[in-house]
């Protein structure tokens, strides 16, 4: 099961597998002594191009029904189905999916609306419904430093990247927090990666936290909840921001007026409006 914010990853059944249009999720049989993550990992290429990571969850659904196993329509057998559907994710820059294989079992592949698998508009086989409904958004919670740094009227913001959940708007420099490593130094490291100035840390303005579902930087479908510590923070005075981190959340910093941050000019996040009025 791969999805993206509000779509799902479906393949078409060919039609010498059924007598109408239908739609499953990607993947199939698993070879003999082949770790099914490794199967669903080749089987998902194979049937819509695209590389996925696997998780380590599956939802299983146990089938026996007569079923076609050839392109000869009088060839059926008494089939006993284990179904594992694990969670994957694809990366945000993957191209369009599409069909790889050579004569396979599916003849299209696509994006299509969740919703619509849901209310049944969408034909999809029995059991995927069911497996979309039992899906649930892995919990993630990650813990960031963030600096408030001010010249003047204006602060230092970063923009976020498309490998970001908000992409396009601007926020605080700043970023996660590694296991063990003290908050302050973990935003000396991120605003030496995201502005290349040195930043000497000061006083903790506020604790932020934002709780949302959406597809993360990796193209993980997450339930995400963000606690962020808000430092004050000071830059040199003779040194202008750039971005020294190549690939990341941040694809510009800038100095932003606050007139124009409280007007609305500016499209900024919410950690944003809380440090400018959590601040001293």
């Amino acid at each position: 099961m791969v999805l993206r914010d509000d779509d799902i990853l479906l393949s078409r059944l060919a039609p010498y597998l059924v007598s109408s249009e239908q739609w499953t999720l990607p993947g199939g049989g698993i070879d003999f002594g082949e770790d099914p993550r490794d199967a669903v990992v080749r089987e998902v290429h194979e049937e819509t191009g695209l590389d996925v990571e696997v998780g380590d969850r599956a939802w299983i659904d146990s089938a026996r029904r007569y079923a076609s196993v050839s392109a000869t329509p009088d060839a059926r057998q008494d089939m006993h189905s284990v179904r594992m559907v694990f969670e994957a994710w694809a990366p945000l820059d993957s191209p369009e999916p599409r069909v790889v294989e050579v004569d396979g079992s599916t003849v299209d592949a696509r994006w299509v609306p969740v919703a619509r698998v849901l209310d049944g508009s969408w034909p999809v086989v029995g059991w995927v419904r069911a497996a979309v409904e039992e899906h649930e958004a892995t919990r993630v919670q990650r813990l960031a430093a963030k600096a408030l740094v001010r010249r003047g009227s204006r602060i230092l913001l970063a923009r976020l990247s498309r490998y970001a959940v908000e992409t396009g708007q601007w926020t605080l420099p700043g970023g996660g927090i590694d296991h063990g490593e003290r908050p302050k130094a973990a935003l000396v490291r991120e605003m030496a990666e995201e502005t290349g100035l040195v930043a000497e840390v000061g006083d903790l303005i506020g604790v932020h936290d934002l709780h949302l579902t959406g597809t993360a930087p990796n193209g993980r479908h997450e339930d995400f909840h963000a606690v962020n510590l808000i430092f004050a923070v000071t830059v040199p005075d003779d040194v202008e921001p750039r971005v020294v981190e190549s690939g990341g959340t941040t694809d510009a910093v800038a100095w932003i007026e606050v007139s124009e941050i409280v007007s609305g000019v500016v499209e900024v996040t919410e950690v944003v409006r809380y440090a400018l009025a959590s601040a001293p």
